[in-house]
């Protein structure tokens, strides 16, 4: 289990047009890692949008949003598109990635149990280490807590 303080895992994932992004490249900036479960669903779209709406307010900061789940970079494409989203959401259809920050887990719905994505994010300083863990995230208020933390 990750914690405060410990070096971010690193990552080359594709965003929703195919770029590859890496940890590294942003070395030097402060980096808002979110996972969630599924493009295009209640909450991952309300959580989204919010960190689109407060986005301008992100980029002043120097804060760069990355979302990741396991959907594909053709599914990211479609919900960035729809929503007008102007951050790169990452695919890592292998979950080795999300496995590696402790986000893969037991999920139970309406008595199924099953894995899959806790939403989780992480706010990585400067150097690469993890300054902050947000656990059992709340769409609706999430992008005004990292607001409050940067």
């Amino acid at each position: 289990m990750l914690k405060v303080g410990d070096v971010a895992p690193s990552f080359s994932l594709p965003d929703q047009d195919g770029v590859l992004h890496t940890l590294e490249q942003y070395k030097g900036k402060k980096v808002l890692l979110y996972f969630y479960p599924k493009d295009d669903t209640p909450g991952c779209t309300t959580e989204a949008c919010n960190f689109r709406d407060g986005y301008a307010s992100f980029a002043d900061s120097g804060l760069v949003i990355l979302g990741m789940s396991k959907d594909s970079v053709k599914s990211h494409k479609k919900f960035a598109d729809k929503f007008s989203l102007q951050f790169p959401l990452l695919s890592d259809e292998s979950a080795e990635v999300i496995k590696s920050y402790g986000v893969w887990k037991l999920k139970k719905f309406m008595g199924r149990e099953y894995m899959g994505i806790d939403r989780m994010s992480f706010l990585i300083d400067e150097k690469g280490n993890i300054a902050k863990i947000y656990e059992q995230v709340k769409p609706a208020v999430h992008a005004d807590e990292v607001k409050k933390d940067i």
